[in-house]
């Protein structure tokens, strides 16, 4: 018999809509699921009448302005933490202090240090976690995970991991609390290195010693609106930026293969160009995010002259038949958190985790601050 998931969302931009169509499609997509989602509050501070707005749509029965009044109610059993960085850490432990599970974006915190204290909260409390890292969800990543996995491309030799953006490519973009450390912990680090470090360590193997240099290549922004986001123009004085748009990194897996992870979220002419390519001694493969649906596969084949085929993602890899009954019928961004609140609900009902968690936040944590130190001290570091 399916039972309740009472659910607040901290947070409801972009990011906390995503969480609420996800929970709120759950059960359409996963008809044994054993706890059914019901969105029961929201919390944010906008200065639009955005949460009021969303009680309409999502059918949220609470609104709060402050997330400690979310948090602190008894008919809550899972609150989502998706507002700006600076949140997260005080969000996510009172949640869990207060018995409930959680669902955090990355990064989970500001720092490696913030990150841990979410996951000793968690530990502590004994509730279960997820983390979005939601490209770890892609059918065809699943797939490419397999091939890895079990030898179908030989012994690993060299991995390629891109996550390049634009949205921060305009000069005259608002200054942002994303480009503020005290409000954000890191720039690209954080945005999209995170997933990129979780992408690596879920296809190939944990990441051991890296390399890295980083650049800020705008260093001025002018002010932001109250309440503008990175992608909107700013008016007025500039005011620094205080950390990176770009990071460049040379990568020693555990396993004993090498890799190069480069990110940048102020590449003109690029969206979401967010992909891994893994090359190994008889085989390789890629995965581009704007094909989501399709792995490029290179096996069976002679050492030299040998070429890709396109593997499209199908019933049978991954989670894929959950949303399509058959290949080239695509699965899209939103899917991938449904997947993601589908492994929550399971790991909420086995009491043990499954999927990405809180822990998996702090090892892209850990990655993300060795990064910082490799660049400032111009050095290998060993993670």
């Amino acid at each position: 018999m399916t039972s309740e998931l009472r659910v607040g969302i901290v947070g409801f931009g972009w990011m906390g809509q995503v969480h609420a169509r996800a929970l709120s499609r759950l059960m359409q997509h996963y008809t044994d699921s054993p706890l059914a989602p019901r969105l029961v509050a929201v919390a944010d501070t906008a200065v639009d009448d955005r949460a009021e707005r969303a009680a309409a749509a999502y059918g949220f029965e609470h609104v709060f302005a402050d997330w400690n009044d979310l948090v602190a109610r008894d008919d809550i059993d899972l609150v989502c933490v998706t507002g700006p960085n600076f949140i997260h850490r005080d969000v996510a432990v009172a949640a869990a202090r207060a018995g409930k599970h959680l669902w955090v974006e990355k990064p989970a915190g500001r720092s490696a240090i913030e990150t841990r204290e979410i996951a000793e909260a968690v530990d502590l409390a004994g509730v279960q976690s997820a983390a979005g890292f939601n490209y770890r969800n892609v059918p065809a990543v699943e797939l490419a995970r397999e091939l890895v996995s079990t030898g179908r491309l030989g012994a690993i030799e060299h991995t390629s991991v891109r996550f390049i953006s634009d949205y921060a490519a305009h000069p005259d973009g608002a200054l942002s609390w994303r480009f503020k450390n005290e409000f954000a912990g890191s720039g690209v680090l954080g945005d999209l290195v995170s997933h990129a470090a979780d992408l690596a360590r879920h296809v190939v193997a944990d990441i051991a010693e890296l390399v890295v240099d980083r650049a800020t290549f705008i260093g001025h922004r002018p002010q932001a609106a109250p309440g503008a986001m990175h992608y909107e123009r700013g008016y007025g004085a500039l005011g620094e930026v205080e950390n990176e748009d770009y990071v460049n990194a040379l990568l020693r897996f555990a396993d004993g293969s090498r890799g190069i992870l480069e990110a940048s979220r102020c590449a003109v002419g690029e969206q979401n160009t967010y992909g891994i390519e893994v090359h190994g001694a008889a085989g390789a493969l890629a995965w581009d995010f704007r094909r989501m649906n399709e792995l490029q596969v290179c096996i069976d084949q002679d050492f030299q002259n040998a070429f890709y085929t396109t593997r499209y993602a199908a019933p049978g890899d991954g989670d894929f038949g959950a949303f399509q009954p058959g290949p080239n019928n695509p699965m899209g961004f939103d899917d991938l958190k449904v997947v993601e609140a589908r492994r929550l609900i399971e790991s909420i009902s086995r009491g043990g985790p499954v999927g990405a968690t809180i822990h998996d936040a702090v090892v892209a944590a850990d990655v993300v601050e060795a990064m910082l130190e490799s660049s400032t001290e111009r050095r290998w570091v060993v993670l």
